[in-house]
């Protein structure tokens, strides 16, 4: 059973894929959750694997279960995220298998960086991790703090 709380998805941790493409989620992200709730690893457009713990999960399907069936645009969204998503659980040792197309988009061949979000986690190819803390150094960081209101 978990125990009470909440997790925050919070700092970097670096992983390799074992031989069977599997990932470990670190254990101070796991520690709320049992081995029987569903995880949802996404393609981000940015390159990189988006993974929604089951609380983000079950807000996403709220949001899409109010689209139109009649909004094309809509439809087409929710088909492209969840024809590309891996819907997953983790096992006692907190690991995942990951498929080659998510590993494809996300860059990733052996090592990879897990980067908490607060209420959700990324998985990135250490070259785009490396290229998205190029892009918040300096004062780049500060201006973006303020320009979405932090």
């Amino acid at each position: 059973m978990a125990q009470t709380g909440t997790t925050v998805y919070s700092a970097r941790f670096e992983h390799a894929l074992d031989d069977k493409n599997r990932l470990t989620i670190p254990s101070a992200w796991r520690w709320t959750h049992t081995e029987s709730e569903t995880f949802l690893a996404i393609p981000h457009p940015d390159g990189y694997i988006a993974v929604l713990p089951p609380a983000r999960v079950e807000k996403l399907l709220a949001q899409v279960s109010e689209m139109k069936l009649s909004d094309r645009d809509a439809q087409a969204v929710k088909a492209r995220i969840f024809s590309n998503a891996l819907s997953f659980t983790f096992d006692k040792q907190g690991r995942f298998g990951v498929t080659a197309d998510l590993l494809k988009h996300a860059g990733v061949t052996k090592d990879a960086v897990l980067s908490g979000m607060g209420d959700t986690f990324n998985i990135l190819s250490p070259t785009r991790w490396a290229e998205m803390q190029a892009a918040t150094a300096g004062e780049n960081y500060g201006d973006m703090m303020r320009r979405i209101g932090l």
